[in-house]
C-alpha cells in the first residue's frame, strides 16, 4: 500500500503554504486550523497568522483580543484558546521547543491523537499514524468496513490499523498522502474517482461496488432551532457590543446585545429600556440566519439610534470593530454596522 501511495503523492500533492516545512510549530497550528474548516478557507488565516504570530513565544505572549481577531470567522474558537495554552506550556515547560515524544505531545492542551500524529510524523518523523476524516474514509473503503467510524471503539480500531500499515521510512509523507487522497480522489459525500486512485486495485470497496456507501456513520441529532431579537444599538457615532461569557459557545468574544426570541418593533423596546437606553430612532430591519454544528440561529435584527448608557456595553466606533473579534454568525450585522458608521459616524 505505501509504495503506490507515496508514488502517487510525489506526483499529486497539493502545493499549500504549510507543505515542505518540518516545522513543528507551522504543521500544529496548520493542521488545527483544518479541523473542521476546508483548506481554501485556511490558506488566509494561516498566512496572516503566520506573519504576525511566527513562533510559539509570539502565540504564547500575544493577548486575548488579538488572538480572537486573527481566529475571526474560523469558528470552534476554542481551537485558538488551545493553541495559546499549549504555547504558553511549552515556554513555561518545554523551552519553547516542541517535545519529540507523541506521548509529550498528547499532553499539550487541544493535542489529540490526530494532531499529535501529524506533527510527530511530519516533523519528527516518527512512525505514527495521523488519523483524520479523510483516512478514516479511505481506510473504510479499501477494507470495506460496514461499521460506524464515528463509534469511539471502531476508530480506536482504524487506529491499530494505520499503526501497522504507516510507512516507517516517509511517515509525514504516507500520512499526507492519504490526506490528500482523500480530499482530492476518494470524495466525501459523493461517488470516488476510482480511475485515478492508486489503491483502486486492492480495495474492496470498488471490487464490491459499495464505495458509495461506506464509510458508515451514524445519523446525527437534528440540528435544533433558536430565534433571536439582535439590536444595532447606535449612539454618538458608535455601536454597542458586550463580551460574551467566558464558557459556553463563542465564549469571550464580542457580539451584538441580543434576547431570545422575534419581537416585533413595539415588543423590540422592552430590553433597550431593561438596558437603560431610550429608543430614538428606528432605521432599519435586517434578517440574518446562521448554522452551528448543533444549532441553527433564525435572527431578526433592528438597527436604531438610542440615548442614554449601559455599563455592560462597550460602545466602539470603527477602529475599535474593526479590532474586536466578532464571531462570524453575526457577519450580516457587522458588515451594517461598519457601513453605517463609516457613512456618518457623526451622525450615528
Amino acid at each position: 500500500m505505501a509504495g503506490p501511495l507515496l508514488a502517487w503523492y510525489g506526483e499529486n500533492k497539493r502545493t499549500l503554504p504549510w507543505r515542505g516545512t518540518r516545522d513543528p510549530y507551522q504543521v500544529w497550528v496548520s493542521e488545527v486550523m483544518l479541523q473542521q474548516t476546508r483548506v481554501a478557507a485556511v490558506i488566509p488565516y494561516y498566512q496572516r497568522w503566520m506573519e504576525e504570530l511566527p513562533t510559539v513565544q509570539a502565540l504564547a505572549e500575544t493577548n486575548s483580543e488579538r488572538l480572537m481577531k486573527l481566529w475571526q470567522g474560523l469558528g470552534y474558537y476554542s481551537r485558538a484558546r488551545n493553541l495559546q495554552k499549549a504555547a504558553r506550556t511549552l515556554v513555561s515547560d518545554y523551552q519553547g521547543r516542541f517535545p519529540e515524544s507523541l506521548r509529550e505531545l498528547l499532553k499539550l492542551p487541544g493535542v489529540g491523537d490526530y494532531t499529535a500524529g501529524a506533527i510527530a510524523s511530519i516533523a519528527f518523523g516518527l512512525p505514527v499514524p495521523a488519523v483524520d476524516g479523510n483516512v478514516l474514509r479511505v481506510t473504510a473503503r479499501v477494507a470495506a468496513v460496514r461499521e460506524n467510524i464515528l463509534d469511539p471503539a471502531v476508530r480506536k480500531k482504524f487506529q491499530r490499523w494505520m499503526e501497522e500499515a504507516v510507512s516507517q521510512e516517509h511517515p509525514g509523507e504516507y500520512n499526507q498522502a492519504l490526506m490528500d487522497l482523500g480530499a482530492t480522489v476518494c470524495l466525501p459525500n459523493g461517488a470516488p474517482d476510482c480511475g485515478r486512485c492508486p489503491l483502486a486495485s486492492i480495495c474492496e470497496a470498488n471490487r464490491l461496488g459499495i464505495q458509495d456507501a461506506l464509510p458508515v456513520r451514524a445519523q446525527k441529532p437534528s440540528r435544533r432551532t433558536e430565534e433571536l431579537t439582535v439590536y444595532l444599538l447606535l449612539r454618538d457615532g458608535k455601536i454597542a457590543l458586550r463580551r460574551r461569557p467566558d464558557q459556553g459557545l463563542l465564549a469571550g468574544l464580542w457580539e451584538f446585545p441580543h434576547v431570545s426570541g422575534v419581537l416585533e418593533e413595539e415588543e423590540a423596546a422592552v430590553p433597550v429600556g431593561s438596558w437603560g437606553l431610550a429608543p430614538l430612532d428606528w432605521r432599519k430591519k435586517i434578517e440574518a440566519k446562521h448554522i452551528f454544528t448543533h444549532v441553527e440561529w433564525r435572527m431578526t435584527g433592528y438597527l436604531l439610534a438610542v440615548k442614554g448608557n449601559c455599563a455592560d456595553f462597550l460602545w466602539a466606533d470603527r477602529e475599535e470593530l474593526d479590532r474586536l473579534a466578532v464571531p462570524s454568525a453575526f457577519a450580516k450585522y457587522l458588515a451594517e454596522a461598519r457601513e453605517i458608521l463609516a457613512a456618518c459616524p457623526e451622525r450615528a
